[in-house]
């Protein structure tokens, strides 16, 4: 079974609400039509790469590709885990978390999004909040980065809600004009002060050693 040579595809995290997974190649197809419907207002870009920013069609082959590619680079000391959000057993988007080093460097990076009409629900706070989960609780992360530019307000409040502080600014472009990047961090301190949301982890033990641990998963 596919299980036995690549045993992230039985890692499975729960919230009250979401289901985080990687998806089966059907699933993964709706994900891709999900994002083709939109992910935010096209009179805005809310992302320092804009890659919403093309026709229907190529955004969804962008997400199919993006997934493969990031899988198919994975190593244990430099992955990237892209997983898919299901609500009520419906794909609502996606959740990615990495790390480079993470038995040293002990931090992990998080990036999201949630198909345009799942949005104001409060599924982004519960979708990062298991990731976040699965590091500090799982992996023995001791921070977490995150960054957003400033004009997108959905993502910086769910870093305020759970905990991040500012960590710094960046100045990019992004469809030809100056935006300024707002880098966060998360310390294990403060990821458990503002934890709220209760994550059950499924199917983490055989995945360590593609995550670049050894030892047994912790449990907190």
């Amino acid at each position: 079974m596919l299980v036995d040579h690549f045993p992230l595809v039985g890692l499975r995290l729960t919230t009250p609400r979401l289901e985080l997974r990687l998806p089966s190649p059907d699933e993964l197809a709706e994900l891709a039509a999900l994002a083709a419907e939109g992910v935010h207002d096209p009179a805005v870009m809310p992302f320092s790469v804009p890659w919403t920013d093309h026709p229907p069609e190529q955004v969804a082959l962008n997400v199919l590709q993006h997934y493969w590619r990031q899988l198919g680079s994975w190593t244990p000391r430099d992955w990237s885990l892209n997983l898919t959000v299901f609500h009520g057993g419906v794909v609502v988007g996606q959740q990615s978390i990495s790390a480079e080093d993470l038995a040293i460097t002990r931090q992990v990076g998080t990036g999201s999004w949630l198909g345009q009409r799942h949005q104001g629900q409060g599924i982004g706070t519960e979708m990062r909040a298991a990731v976040l989960h699965l590091a500090f609780a799982c992996l023995g992360a001791e921070e977490a980065v995150s960054a957003a530019i400033e004009e997108n307000a959905a993502s910086l409040a769910v870093s305020r809600k759970l905990g991040y502080q500012p960590n710094g600014r960046r100045r990019q472009v992004a469809r030809g004009a100056l935006v300024i990047e707002q880098r966060l961090r998360l310390t294990r301190a403060d990821w458990e002060l503002h934890r709220t949301v209760p994550v059950e982890v499924e199917g983490l033990e055989p995945c360590l050693p593609q995550l670049g641990i050894d030892g047994p998963p912790r449990t907190r």
